[in-house]
């Protein structure tokens, strides 16, 4: 079924009734009034520049209050990206000698207790703790259901802290 496209009122009275509100959506989603004006201003250039898919089943201001969300919506998205990126990129402050000899030293207690536990727990905890891998990248590797990496890894690092605590080492 082919669906009309309406047209939307001319663009300066559009921006001119709804941009306070818009304003208010986006603020309320990014939390963040400079980058809300961003997103408010994002929206209102696009639909200056190009057809809108206003259809005419909902009122104007509907149509336009989920183009602003869904639009703050990409933009927290979009800014979680750019900032796990920039992370990723900084680079990090050398420890100092005393850090780098205790690091070392944990992990050689650390991967003392590993012995311990059994090889399912163990690759797991080795995956998690030392490599950082998420939940479901353990799963897929070692092909077994994410409940079972949750479990062999809470069950592996009690195992693990057990056995720290009676050498007497904390962990």
């Amino acid at each position: 079924m082919d669906v009309a496209v309406i047209a939307l009122p001319p663009f300066a009275e559009l921006y001119r009734q709804y941009r306070t509100r818009a304003l208010a959506i986006a603020r309320r989603i990014v939390g963040d009034a400079d980058e809300a004006e961003d997103v408010v201003q994002d929206v209102f250039t696009r639909l200056a520049q190009r057809p809108t898919g206003f259809d005419g089943r909902s009122s104007c201001s509907t149509w336009l209050h989920r183009v602003m969300v869904n639009s703050s919506i990409n933009w927290l998205r979009a800014r979680k990206r750019r900032e796990r990126l920039q992370h990723e990129h900084e680079p990090e402050a050398p420890a100092s000698p005393e850090a780098q000899a205790v690091g070392t030293e944990m992990q050689r207690h650390f991967e003392e207790a590993l012995e311990k536990v059994n090889e399912q727990q163990r690759q797991v905890l080795w995956l998690r703790e030392m490599r950082g891998y998420s939940y479901p990248e353990i799963a897929a590797m070692l092909r077994i259901p994410e409940g079972t990496v949750k479990s062999a890894l809470h069950r592996g690092r009690q195992r693990a802290l057990a056995e720290l605590e009676e050498r007497g080492q904390q962990p």
